[in-house]
């Protein structure tokens, strides 16, 4: 089969060969003769489609034809097909471990009360009290937009592997940058203590406090859970420096 390029060429003869033969009739009418006969004593196809052969109406094949597929194949000796699984047995259905296991994680945490309720985020409700905090006389729309996300968080600390002395006094060093620096919002990464003793989050607390004893923090609320939910804070500062 001639390619794209191969037609393309074979298109662009044929426009100058259809130009050559009328500009040769042209010039016949003017001087009243008859146009000169081509090299070949016949005279080219006029069409792009002449170039291809008619179509055929499929005719089934000979004996000729049989015996000579025959004689052309006599020595193909069929392929070894190695044993195929029984299809008409019944496999059991598949055990969906993996789901189970999640609902499982999902129930344990609904009833550790580890993830907020989603109604939290849209209307303003708490669950604990301290899971958020807004400072007097600051508007609540602050808080809101705070929870939606619309904040740009401008820089984290990860206080895990810190006892409570180096929590405190890595918090403070942050938040002494975070108002040279001028940031407005910042994330604070507490964990949410399963590696503590009895598995009680004392760091989540204590941040929360320590916090609230800063003049520069407007408001704080814990963060979606595809951002650190409860093992995190976002917190929202005063402007300026």
């Amino acid at each position: 089969m001639a390619s794209a390029r191969d037609l393309a060429d074979l298109g662009t003869l044929l426009k100058q060969e259809r130009k050559a033969a009328r500009r040769e009739r042209r010039v016949a009418e003017r001087a009243q003769v008859a146009p000169p006969p081509r090299a070949s004593g016949q005279p080219g196809p006029e069409r792009f489609a002449d170039y291809f052969r008619p179509w055929q109406e499929f005719s089934a094949p000979s004996e000729d034809d049989l015996a000579i597929f025959r004689a052309a194949v006599k020595d193909v000796q069929p392929l070894r097909i190695a044993p195929r699984a029984d299809a008409g047995r019944v496999l059991p259905s598949p055990h969906a471990r993996h789901r189970q296991a999640d609902e499982l994680a999902a129930l344990a945490a609904s009833q550790l009360a580890m993830n907020p309720s989603p109604m939290s985020w849209d209307i303003g409700a708490d669950i604990e009290d301290d899971q958020s905090f807004l400072r007097g006389g600051v508007s609540p729309d602050l808080l809101r937009k705070l929870r939606r996300g619309e904040w740009t968080i401008n820089a984290e600390i990860d206080l895990h592997h810190h006892n409570q002395d180096e929590a405190h006094e890595a918090l403070m060093e942050f938040m002494r940058m975070a108002r040279l620096a001028g940031w407005r919002c910042v994330r604070i990464i507490h964990g949410k203590g399963l590696s503590s003793h009895q598995k009680l989050p004392v760091l989540r607390n204590k941040v929360r406090r320590w916090l609230q004893h800063k003049d520069e923090v407007l408001a704080y609320c814990e963060p979606r859970p595809n951002g650190g939910g409860s093992g995190a804070v976002l917190v929202l500062l005063r402007g300026g420096k």
